[in-house]
């Protein structure tokens, strides 16, 4: 279905303004909203009311990838999260460009999630203009349903939902619980959700507040898009790991305000609390960290793009088929590329606990 992705060896470092998506916080607050008693009662009715408002039907059919219809309660299924470009200075509004998108794989059997991070200028397909564009471009064409498109036609896999986020929903929520305690990589200056003022960063672990952790996420000034990736799953796996602590359950009709004011999706608050069960194992909340690797590269017009591996792309393809539990294409296995899982994170297979 998708078509074959050269490689090149350039290379390019620069500083540009990035935002996150913020998704895997959904999850723990499900956990303590449907316990049904006391503060979980009032915050169920919050939720149901925030995420009733946040769902968005925008007439797109099933993939073509899917035979039947699915239902997170009942199948494999997938969601793609969206980190979108924008805020109140830019005002882009729906003409705006994804910065961080992450396909989520969920297997019903096992309980189990896999996350890729795409990066965000990777060289794909885009069917809504019937050419090869930085993925990114994919939302200003025609929103979730060009960029699902674009996903799907690069990982041949089914986007079965979205969730689509700006950065105003990550910065409320990590201020709401009182920051969170992260290694800063490296020290660096990038300016801040406003694109006004600037926040000044310094290795080493530390407490971040919103627009710090915003900073860390966004930044790749002295790495890589693939490096980039990282951060912001280990970011959000910091954020759920918070979320879940005790401390924090007090602070959930704060989030609840965050994300609804900043929250659009497709999936129904009915779909949406079928998620819990991924959290009632034994193990916890399981999920694998996954990365496309890849290299930059130029346009004759001098664009920069990333490309994405071709071996390595075959490989992730063939991993997402497997967990979804849908007839693989790819013609590589997950034990024919040890590669990919050196490049993989250390946080892969990570449980999260209600302990901080």
């Amino acid at each position: 279905m998708s078509s074959p992705i050269q490689r090149t060896g350039r290379r390019r470092k620069k500083t540009q303004k990035r935002r996150i998506v913020f998704f895997t916080l959904i999850l723990p607050l499900l956990l303590v909203l449907f316990t049904g008693a006391g503060y979980g009662a009032f915050l169920y009715k919050k939720a149901e009311t925030v995420f009733s408002e946040s769902y968005m039907n925008d007439g797109r059919e099933k993939s073509d990838l899917r035979d039947a219809d699915v239902h997170p309660l009942e199948d494999n299924v997938s969601i793609l999260f969206m980190g979108i470009d924008d805020n109140l200075k830019r005002n882009y509004g729906d003409n705006t460009r994804t910065d961080a998108l992450i396909l989520a794989t969920l297997n019903i059997k096992d309980k189990t999630i896999k996350m890729l991070s795409i990066p965000r200028d990777t060289y794909a397909y885009i069917p809504a203009e019937d050419d090869y564009n930085r993925i990114n471009h994919a939302h200003v064409v025609g929103g979730p349903t060009a960029t699902i498109e674009s996903v799907e036609e690069l990982l041949d896999v089914p986007v079965d939902y979205y969730v689509r986020m700006n950065f105003y929903a990550f910065v409320d929520v990590v201020d709401a619980l009182n920051g969170i305690k992260f290694d800063v990589p490296y020290e660096f200056r990038v300016k801040d959700s406003s694109d006004v003022h600037y926040v000044n960063m310094e290795p080493g672990v530390q407490v971040l507040n919103g627009q710090e952790a915003l900073a860390v996420a966004r930044t790749r000034m002295n790495d890589s898009d693939i490096e980039r990736g990282k951060r912001q799953q280990q970011i959000l796996q910091k954020v759920v790991k918070k979320a879940l602590s005790v401390n924090s359950v007090t602070k959930y009709d704060e989030i609840l305000e965050a994300i609804g004011e900043n929250l659009r999706t497709d999936m129904t608050f009915s779909e949406m609390k079928s998620l819990i069960d991924y959290g009632k194992n034994d193990k916890g909340l399981s999920y694998e960290s996954l990365t496309l690797p890849g290299t930059d590269d130029f346009l004759n017009s001098g664009a920069y793009i990333y490309r994405a591996d071709e071996t390595e792309l075959e490989v992730i393809k063939g991993k997402l088929q497997k967990h979804l539990g849908i007839e693989t294409s790819s013609s590589y296995s997950d034990e024919e590329n040890s590669s990919t899982e050196s490049e993989e994170s250390d946080t892969e297979d990570e449980s999260y606990s209600t302990g901080e």
